[in-house]
């Protein structure tokens, strides 16, 4: 539909067409934008850099803004304007109130234009450190960085900081916007200092071209027309070097496809729907599945307007293949000659985008372009630090952190690494509870001992065991507070269940610390490491057929889960010992809550670490419950 407005330009008054001649003028419009090519690129830098202005700067002068826009933004640049009675530009973009109340860009905010030679997206992205994780979304999909430096303040710690994060998302091509060069008389001396500055920071980026471009976003010097003020400057006017930039090509990568539905509407046609992540792919062409390594050829490309010869990166299609190879959804078609690499261990680079800090051992879901399901941080092997890309020790994720982490994936899944292939070398963490997004990594490589590692089948399994025990092999798992009751509930039962002729062990949180876990403290990561290690002893007992009572605080939910996802429905039963910290505090046999209440005993559950009681356990021991009730109640679960 028309929109009844025209386009603004600068110095010239435009008859607005009506009718027939509007609806043909637009389409003439879009049919030239048909044939332009598309440049992603996103700016950033340090607050108060001209990101926003600098962007609504390229809208106007592109001739892009509407005349009731130009109407609504000299209206509002009186009332939040920071240029008098000049019209400013940052409010083109600052669409948030936040963001014009505080004259900050908080979320991401995507423009479109377009000139003669190409069409762009521009992510404007925030400069504040505390939105990072806004940053790394824009910047995810993006050709081009346009990093803004104020002139007068020079290469700042944002600066440094933003060139890393797109480094980190393979960005290769940087354009050092040296802003506000009017706010320093043109110097040829600052800009060259500045540019000298960012150039040897960057040296070890892998950028494969830096531009620096003096500017001043609010006049509009060297944004489209080269100003006369930087006479000294030979190089490209801002949008002369973003039309003709090439953009990274997606295309250029081996074929990868994958399988988002497979397509059976009758017998008779069997088709595998997705989208093509990378490189090319001819009707003819062989393909080899990732996960089996059965090879096929590609009979039809079926979409919904017909069969394509061929498509390529980007385009949904249907593919029918030759013959019937086992290939579900999640599954990955590619070139056999370049096949993707399965992993379930991997070292990756981390972006901790989660309040909660991110610990070792902690199960957060995880999901790629084809992957869905558990992993966990098995070791945090540094924290860089992003001025001096230095490499620090650290224990946990804190926001914002940029971290080289392993991981472990609980079942193999495709991928390539980030900086060959940004579709299979990404990833996200999310918390299984809060359903957040708290990471986004990018994969560097496998680790190799995952490839060389592999579950053997024995004769004697856990059912043989089980028949052999004349029972089946379980985990109750208790959870409280401390002196809530669980180790003497957890005895009372052994004894109960002994007495019956089932074969039971007692895994009890003081006793698995003199020993297993003797090298663990209490910190909420130890006490993560310390529930894990425990609940993957216990799946070892219950696969020997033995019933494995468990006495732990274990004070967190994810942990708990976890623990609960090893094993098969039916084998795990909660048992929450339900008993108020005032209760808990009163019985204090051991004396550590006067400890802890000294400051003697820090991170103690209940008085200065959480305790997370459980929202929905198989079993519920309340305060006024005996050591025999308790006991029959238990047993009764388990004997069902």
């Amino acid at each position: 539909m028309a929109r009844r407005a025209r386009k603004h330009q600068p110095g010239t008054a435009t008859a607005l067409p009506t009718g027939e001649a509007a609806v043909a003028a637009i389409e003439d419009y879009l049919r030239t934008q048909e044939d332009l090519d598309l440049l992603r690129f996103i700016t950033c830098g340090s607050v108060d850099d001209g990101k926003s202005t600098l962007i609504g700067r390229l809208l106007w002068e592109s001739k892009q803004i509407f005349d009731d826009q130009v109407a609504a933004l000299k209206c509002d640049s009186k009332k939040h304007g920071t240029q008098g009675d000049e019209i400013d530009f940052a409010l083109l973009v600052d669409g948030l109130t936040a963001e014009r109340e505080q004259g900050i860009t908080i979320d991401v905010a995507y423009r479109f234009f377009s000139t003669d030679r190409r069409k762009f997206i521009v992510a404007d992205t925030p400069g504040h450190e505390q939105f990072t994780r806004n940053m790394v979304t824009g910047a995810s999909t993006a050709d081009v960085a346009i990093i803004l430096v104020d002139a007068r303040h020079g290469v700042m710690t944002q600066t440094r900081r933003h060139a890393f994060l797109v480094s980190l998302v393979s960005i290769r091509h940087v354009v050092l916007a040296i802003n506000k060069m009017d706010l320093c008389g043109f110097s040829k001396e600052v800009f060259d200092d500045i540019a000298g500055q960012f150039r040897q920071f960057a040296a070890g980026l892998g950028f494969e071209t830096v531009t620096p471009i003096p500017l001043s976003a609010l006049r509009g010097d060297n944004i489209i027309h080269r100003s006369a003020s930087t006479a000294w400057y030979a190089g490209p006017t801002l949008i002369g070097f973003l039309e003709t930039v090439s953009p990274r090509g997606a295309d250029t990568a081996a074929f990868a496809f994958p399988v988002q539905w497979v397509n059976r509407p009758n017998q008779d046609f069997r088709g595998y729907a997705g989208t093509i992540a990378s490189g090319v792919l001819r009707a003819g062409d062989d393909v080899r599945a990732v996960h089996t390594g059965q090879l096929a050829r590609v009979a039809r490309i079926a979409t919904f307007d017909g069969d394509l010869p061929e498509a390529v990166a980007g385009q949904s299609v249907t593919l029918v293949l030759d013959r019937e190879i086992d290939l579900s959804r999640g599954d990955v078609l590619c070139a056999p000659a370049q096949p993707l690499q399965t992993t379930d261990q991997f070292e990756a680079t981390i972006v901790w985008m989660g309040e909660e800090a991110g610990l070792i051992g902690r199960t957060y879901e995880m999901k790629s372009i084809c992957h869905e399901g558990s992993a966990s941080i098995t070791q945090i092997k540094h924290r860089i630090d992003v001025n001096t890309l230095a490499h620090e020790a650290q224990r946990k994720l804190q926001l914002n952190d940029i971290s080289v982490c392993n991981l472990a994936a609980t079942k193999p899944f495709a991928f390539g690494p980030y900086a060959e292939s940004p579709s299979f070398g990404s990833f996200i963490l999310i918390d299984k509870f809060s359903n957040n997004t708290v990471a986004a990594g990018f994969i560097r490589h496998s680790l190799r001992r995952s490839q060389n590692i592999h579950r053997h089948s024995h004769a004697i399994g856990r059912a043989q065991r089980e028949q052999l025990n004349g029972h089946r092999g379980r985990v109750i798992w208790l959870t409280g507070l401390s002196g809530s009751g669980k180790s003497t509930v957890a005895d009372a039962l052994a004894q109960r269940l002994h007495g019956q002729g089932i074969r039971t062990y007692v895994l009890d949180g003081d006793n698995v610390r003199h020993g297993l876990n003797k090298d663990l403290g209490f910190t909420d990561a130890d006490r993560v490491e310390n529930i894990r290690r425990v609940a993957e002893v216990a799946k070892l007992m219950v696969d020997a057929g033995l019933v494995v009572i468990t006495a732990f605080i274990s004070p967190f939910r994810s942990e708990r889960r976890m623990a609960r996802e090893l094993f098969e429905p039916g084998q795990f039963l909660e048992v929450f010992m339900d008993v108020p910290l005032e209760v808990a505090e009163g019985r204090d046999v051991k004396g550590l809550y006067a400890k802890a209440r000294r400051g003697d005993l820090p991170n103690f559950t209940g008085i200065d670490s959480a305790y997370e009681a459980p929202e929905a356990a198989d079993v519920v021991i309340g305060v006024g419950d005996t050591v025999a009730q308790a006991t029959e109640r238990i047993c009764r679960a388990v004997l069902e």
